[in-house]
């Protein structure tokens, strides 16, 4: 007799070959059209599957939870994040939590160079000119950005992204320096020629850009608030492509506006799609759609990942990238 399927709902649309390869493994109920499932849509689901596929715009509490069904035992996030899931309630539900890390540390990392020097170098003004039709020719003085070598550059989280970040910002010739929970070990801080700042503070206020690469957790809400941001110089510009949630973006946008900070590269946005719109008006500010991880080989690596974990788990083995909540 064969053994029974795993009933596996995916909440968004994947790429084509990894949508394939889970319909050829599990009984799997694709999303047809690549729009989040709303909260009820979300609540049915996690009632009727053993195994969800949710990516970050599933926002699952503690009371989604609760109302699970008990066949419901592995949430199978597509994406490295975890903090839209309640990683703990899950636990106490006999929920197992698997991600996919390590997927995107090159991707996000390139992405946040590619800011740094769309920022310093004034990139999107210039585009701006040529689309309009309005570039009135070469000249001497004309959207002068600065070098990004001899600059330094604060790492805020020193994870497998922002140690990526720190090899390709040296390759550049920045300075580079770091704030995290832990100081990093020698090897590891010496073959990046990273400098460590216990003071989040002192390093905010002696840098020329700072890069946000930490998570968002409760301690790292608006970890970049309105007092912290008021410490950075005022020819100094922050790049964001983890969590918008820790920078405090109306503080940001005010700051910006009045010049106390020289720009910002933002990929994330502290209230997801509503952007503050005041920052759409601003010529030195980038703004992306949160494009830090969009590569087809990264996508597909995710995939690979999330069933990689669900057959484990089908086998009656622990995922191999589960997520503890001691993890977070």
């Amino acid at each position: 007799m064969s053994k029974k399927r795993l009933s596996v709902v995916v909440t968004r649309r994947l790429p084509d070959a990894v949508e394939t390869r889970l319909s050829e493994l599990f009984d799997v109920k694709l999303r047809l059209d690549d729009v989040p499932m709303t909260r009820s849509e979300l609540s049915e689901a996690m009632k009727a599957a053993d195994v969800l596929v949710p990516t970050v715009t599933d926002e699952i509490d503690a009371a989604m939870i609760g109302q699970a069904g008990d066949q419901l035992k592995l949430i199978a996030n597509y994406g490295a994040g975890v903090d839209h899931i309640d990683v703990a309630t899950a636990r106490q539900r006999g929920i197992l939590v698997s991600n996919t890390p390590g997927v995107l540390t090159d991707d996000t990392a390139d992405m946040t160079m590619a800011l740094i020097l769309s920022v310093t170098r004034r990139m999107p003004e210039g585009m701006a000119l040529m689309q309009k039709g309005k570039w009135p020719g070469w000249s001497p003085t004309a959207l002068l950005g600065g070098r990004v070598s001899g600059r330094r550059l604060g790492i805020l989280g020193m994870g497998r992204i922002g140690q990526a970040v720190a090899r390709r910002a040296a390759a550049f010739g920045m300075q580079v320096h770091y704030h995290n929970r832990r100081k990093l070990h020698a090897e590891i801080e010496e073959s990046l020629e990273a400098t460590y700042w216990e003071s989040l503070d002192q390093m905010v206020a002696r840098m020329d850009v700072i890069s946000v690469n930490c998570p968002h957790t409760p301690s790292t809400f608006h970890l970049m608030n309105a007092r912290r941001l008021k410490l950075m110089k005022p020819d100094a510009v922050i790049v964001n492509t983890s969590r918008g949630e820790v920078i405090d973006e109306n503080a940001l946008t005010r700051m910006l506006r009045a010049g106390e900070i020289k720009g910002a590269g933002l990929d994330v946005y502290e209230h997801g799609t509503q952007i503050n719109p005041r920052l759409r008006e601003l010529d030195n500010v980038v703004l992306l759609p949160h494009m830090g991880s969009a590569t087809l080989e990264g996508r597909l690596e995710m995939g690979e990942k999330v069933i990689i974990n669900i057959k484990t788990f089908d086998d009656g083995h622990r995922p191999p990238d589960q997520v503890v909540p001691s993890m977070l």
